[in-house]
């Protein structure tokens, strides 16, 4: 018998019971969706101090390092520019800030671009390809697995000095198609999609300093609502022109020994800095399926604006409290279990006072100097990466949870006397503190908030433990093979020596871990490398065999045989068969 015949022997007062039970479950399930945990899945990132990587982020951290530089050379000339006194015009009073390596430095070829075009690409545009790629294979994920895929990009950036210096530099001020595709915002998060053949949204949002972040509650919803199945969500900015710098020192926004000294007495404004980061994202749900390493999970996100401030760059105290409870909410957290708040924090006399007070009123009211809160910031670290500021702080949390310990704060010597601290349940940790797992998930808050006004908090959580995959099946066998593989010869050997030092530095790996994911996880190109190994040290013996130049037996290199493809000419119709 079927249900509907079922149904239809059942009494009128059943049937209503059964229509409300369905109804109630229907119900149950639609929440759960508008509520499901979003697994960060991948990380890179690309921070001041020579960080490339999530593993030398961390050491940077851990080490406390403030790595503030002298303006280079190659941003502008800062002896033509600095005066010390600030109401000098047309002149910057800071000679320092916090920038990255090598960003002039860019492999084309990989990416299917000309060095016709690549030479006109803001150097945001190029960086984010690289640490998108490096995301997702930090998450295992192979990015051309994700062609024609609903996969979003979301991208904050809030400056566009490329564009302004690409303009100065044009003849007339006419920028030619390159310049300006290579220079447009729009095209920051579309040539990711394009790149890959992504299919999800995709978009670069500005609201100044929180653009990254409200980029990541968007993310959240989109997946929530099922319009992306994976999300690649990050931030940029360079400072390649000093205007930007200049409008701030005109507007004495700008710390003059370029430091952000945090919630501490001698604040006096912020320090800019340089970043790229993109994590990828993905529902709980499926990532448990797909067998996913579970870096941490963002729990509940929300935004705002300040509305009515005294001032359009002025905080708004009771706004920020506002989006802090509505992210509890949409969490389902209560703030006493929360231990931990990576603060926006940039380190001025109004606004860090500010952020405290909202602060207190959302997670402290029942909390007491004994059982305190613990709040820092990376900007003492880094300085404000603005645009990227938002994702530097939240893998920041995600590493904090991950070796379970909060990292120390720095340039907090003397207290600032604007906030209560004798009677606030706030702590500040001028040293590290651990962080450990407990019977409990430790939870962390994530807040970020624009000199436009437009304010984000997200609320994090430990990644789950002994959840069961598919892919936990034994792989204990008496042989590992390792597959390498790279579009030149040189790409070959450098990432044959990074997989050898990854494996001295991380002896607890598995290996079985290691070489599955090797084959899986990666694209394969055209120079290839293979080698079997019974376990680590083995594996780490034979690479460094090859990286002297010696045989080792179980090693075979080579390049994949085939014909290449034929070159083709394509005419777009946008007037590319012209000359010139």
């Amino acid at each position: 018998m079927n249900s509907d015949s079922q149904t239809s022997q059942l009494s009128t007062p059943q049937r209503l019971l059964l229509a409300v039970k369905q109804a109630t479950a229907k119900l149950s399930e639609i929440e759960q969706d508008r509520t499901e945990p979003i697994a960060i899945i991948g990380i890179s990132c690309r921070f001041p101090g020579g960080v490339d990587s999530p593993e030398t982020y961390w050491q940077l951290l851990k080490e406390a390092r403030d790595v503030r530089v002298e303006i280079p050379a190659e941003r502008w000339n800062i002896d033509r520019y600095y005066d010390p006194d600030p109401d000098v015009p047309g002149k910057l009073y800071v000679r320092q800030g916090y920038f990255l390596e090598n960003i002039d430095q860019f492999d084309p070829a990989f990416f299917g671009i000309s060095g016709l075009e690549a030479a006109k690409m803001d150097p945001g545009h190029r960086l984010l390809l690289e640490v998108s790629w490096e995301a997702l294979e930090n998450a295992g994920t192979p990015p051309k697995s994700l062609r024609n895929t609903a996969t979003g990009v979301f991208i904050g950036q809030c400056f566009n000095d490329y564009g302004l210096l690409g303009t100065i530099a044009a003849p007339d001020n006419l920028i030619d198609f390159y310049q300006g595709t290579g220079s447009g915002m729009a095209i920051t998060a579309g040539r990711i999609a394009y790149v890959l053949g992504l299919q999800g949204p995709t978009f670069c949002l500005d609201t100044s300093c929180s653009s990254s972040l409200v980029s990541l509650h968007l993310a959240c919803q989109s997946l929530r609502d099922r319009e992306s199945n994976l999300a690649l969500v990050g931030g940029v900015n360079l400072m390649i022109h000093p205007a930007a710098t200049h409008a701030f020192c005109r507007g004495k926004a700008l710390s003059p020994d370029s430091r952000c000294k945090t919630f501490d007495a001698s604040a006096d404004g912020y320090a800019r800095g340089e970043g790229c980061a993109v994590v990828v994202l993905k529902r709980l749900r499926d990532a448990v399926a797909d067998g996913d390493r579970l870096l941490a999970l963002v729990k509940g996100s929300a935004i705002n604006h300040d509305g009515p401030s005294s001032g359009l760059t002025v905080p708004n105290q009771q706004a920020q409290k506002k989006v802090i409870d509505r992210a509890l909410s949409n969490a389902k957290v209560d703030p006493l279990s929360v231990s931990y708040v990576e603060c926006h924090g940039t380190g001025t006399t109004l606004g860090d006072p500010l952020e405290i007070k909202g602060i207190d009123k959302s997670y402290c009211q029942q909390r007491t100097k004994e059982q305190p809160l613990v709040v820092g910031s990376v900007k003492t670290n880094i300085g404000h990466l603005e645009g990227a500021a938002g994702v530097a702080g939240l893998i920041k949390v995600v590493l904090a949870l991950q070796n379970q310990e909060i990292p120390a704060h720095l340039h907090f010597d003397r207290p600032t006397s604007y906030i209560d601290w004798e009677n606030l349940p706030v702590k500040v940790p001028t040293t590290a503190l651990p962080w450990v797992r407990g019977e409990k998930p430790r939870l962390a808050g994530l807040s970020s908030f624009g000199m436009s006004g437009t304010n984000a908090h997200i609320i994090l959580e430990e990644a789950p433990r002994g959840l069961a995959t598919p892919l936990e099946e034994s792989l204990e066998r008496p042989v590992h093979l390792l597959t390498l593989s790279a579009k030149t010869p040189q790409a070959l050997e450098d990432l044959a020596s990074s997989y050898r030092q990854h494996l001295v530095t991380h002896s607890e790996l598995e290996l079985a871990d290691i070489c599955y994911t090797s084959q899986v996880g990666r694209n394969h190109f055209e120079y290839r490398l293979a080698v079997t190994a019974a376990n680590q040290q083995e594996l780490v013996e034979k690479l460094h065999q090859r990286q002297k130049g010696e045989e080792a037996k179980g090693l075979v290199c080579g390049q994949r045989s085939g014909s290449s493809p034929k070159i083709a000419f394509l005419f777009t119709g946008q007037g590319s068969q012209s000359i010139n």
